[in-house]
């Protein structure tokens, strides 16, 4: 028999929501007169898993992205209108919005730098005023969860901010107050999760003996859908947690017991300050220092619900609410048979390269430093193709390992995600999805694999990773491109300084490739062999 937590995962949540939601047609899919709702942060975490949920529910989506195609490969895809603007510029939202009834801002600026305030501040302002020209019904707005009368961290002050911005914006609007939310691939989660594998022991800073109401990401999507079908006069925030209130202490504790972990030892020291707590959270979890510092200052404020009057709108499942234990293994339960939608890492760095590869070599934007290799391999373009689309996160760069790691590290300490973001998938890659310090910008099946750093650099780089068939069916060519658009002297000098040791890492890194695509064909071929020998 199933256990609960097994049952849980392919049930929409708008099967808990009977009544309030518009559901599917006949065929399966919204009917063409459903409301039709606008999605943003559609490439982040939650977005990325609030769509198929409102599709569940029988909405029509609109998905609102400033690179629409970062959101292909998604399964999806196919079933949403995506549409391309910047949620910062009044005419682009604007008529991204019309039309819509419900829209989803799920927007913010978490460790983009000193200036994230008035990001935040500014794109909210630009909403709200294009969704009350557009005509939208309402607005739902996921924000942070706050104590009353404390100052504020920065990122909790301007998530309060723009919900308030929001509210004020003469559209009825349904702010949603979250703290840490548990889910296979959240920043949270992720943090909690590593610093509580990796640590047996360790001292901690005071602030793990805050209390926390920590709420499963489910529940969260649950509250996102159900708020869409709210009565118009209904406009203001809601706290939503989970059942149990916790301090991070416990929340570890509990984590090492569902995880089957020993109880760990954790000492509080009184002289971590966030800061100092967000570069310690850097080194041993794979979220980068510009992250870690906004979820660590969160973290120093008690975070729990003063009140559960969402429930008079979206009422409490009949089960009741995910509580802590059973978020855990949900969420580790997803990540053991990699079934992890969305990440953290699914939103880009705050501040990498966003610019596709120009198509030409010689175009106008200045100097393109290429290097470039071929190889001929004995093996397939498939099992050439296979190894190719499992590179990174825990198979490494089949490179020498001591110069990735030192370039992983050194990235990390300037503010990088370094090497520790790993894969979503061991296996498959999807376009937009990160890779270690790098980002999927292109994808042409059985062919092309193109990679844009999003380390820190002083230009632009992509790294290429093509396989080109030949005549003979077992032999393939694979070509590997790594290429450079530098900013100033000091990009000039970047290359220069590292293209000496190209031939180390990149050559050392095509000619293992070629070495793993020719040892997996030959094993392919003895199985076959030995099948048809035992036939």
């Amino acid at each position: 028999m199933a256990t609960s937590v097994d049952d849980l995962l392919p049930a929409p949540v708008a099967d808990t929501l009977p009544g309030l939601v518009p559901g599917l047609g006949a065929d399966g899919r919204p009917r063409p007169d459903a409301p039709l709702v606008a999605v943003t942060g559609v490439t982040g975490y939650v977005g990325g898993r609030l769509v198929p949920e409102l599709l569940a529910a029988g909405y029509r989506v609109r998905a609102i992205a400033r690179h629409p195609d970062r959101l292909r490969g998604r399964d999806w895809y196919g079933d949403i209108e995506v549409v391309a603007a910047d949620a910062a510029e009044p005419e682009q939202i604007r008529a991204a919005l019309d039309g819509t009834q419900i829209a989803y801002y799920l927007i913010h600026s978490l460790g983009s730098g000193r200036r994230f305030e008035s990001t935040d501040r500014h794109t909210a302002l630009v909403f709200g005023q294009a969704a009350r020209e557009a005509g939208v019904g309402r607005i739902v707005y996921l924000g942070g969860l706050y104590p009353e009368g404390e100052d504020l961290s920065p990122h909790l002050e301007s998530r309060t901010e723009v919900g308030e911005i929001l509210l004020a914006s003469g559209v009825p609007t349904t702010v949603l107050r979250a703290a840490v939310i548990l889910g296979s691939g959240s920043a949270s989660f992720e943090m909690m999760r590593y610093l509580t594998e990796r640590l047996p022991a360790m001292t901690v800073p005071k602030w793990v003996e805050n209390r926390i109401q920590p709420i499963a990401i489910r529940d969260v999507l649950r509250y996102l859908v159900g708020s869409a079908s709210m009565d118009p006069d209904v406009s203001r925030g809601f706290d939503i947690g989970g059942p149990d209130v916790l301090t991070y202490r416990d929340m570890m504790q509990r984590y090492a017991e569902a995880a089957e972990l020993k109880r760990r030892i954790i000492v509080g020291v009184p002289v971590l300050t966030p800061k100092l707590s967000s570069l310690w959270v850097s080194l041993v979890t794979p979220v980068p220092g510009g992250l870690a510092r906004p979820l660590v200052e969160s973290l120093v404020h008690e975070v729990v619900c003063d009140e559960h009057d969402i429930a008079e709108h979206v009422p409490d499942p009949p089960d009741g609410l995910i509580g802590f234990d059973r978020a855990v293994r949900l969420a580790l339960r997803r990540v053991q048979d990699a079934a992890v939608t969305t990440r953290w890492s699914s939103a880009a760095v705050p501040g990498a390269p966003s610019d596709p590869l120009p198509g030409d070599p010689d175009w106008a934007g200045g100097s393109l430093f290429v290097d470039e290799r071929k190889v001929t391999v004995d093996a397939s373009p498939a099992a050439l193709w296979r190894v190719l689309e499992a590179v990174g996160g825990e198979r490494g760069w089949y490179s020498w390992g001591l110069a990735w790691r030192v370039r992983g590290l050194a990235d990390r300490l300037v503010g990088g995600p370094g090497l520790r973001r790993g894969r979503r998938d061991p296996l498959q890659l999807l376009v937009d999805d990160a890779v270690d310090f790098w980002r999927v910008e292109e994808i042409e099946e059985g062919t092309l694999i193109r990679l844009r750093a999003e380390m820190r650099v002083p230009g632009l780089a992509w790294l290429e990773l093509r396989v080109e068939p030949t005549e003979r069916p077992d032999e393939t060519v694979f070509a590997q491109r790594a290429l450079f658009h530098p900013k100033g002297l000091l990009g000039q000098v970047y290359w220069w300084s590292v293209y000496p040791f190209h031939g180390i890492v990149f050559g050392g890194m095509q000619r293992n490739i070629a070495r793993a695509a020719e040892t997996a064909e030959r094993a392919r071929t003895d199985r076959g062999v030995s099948a048809s020998g035992g036939s």
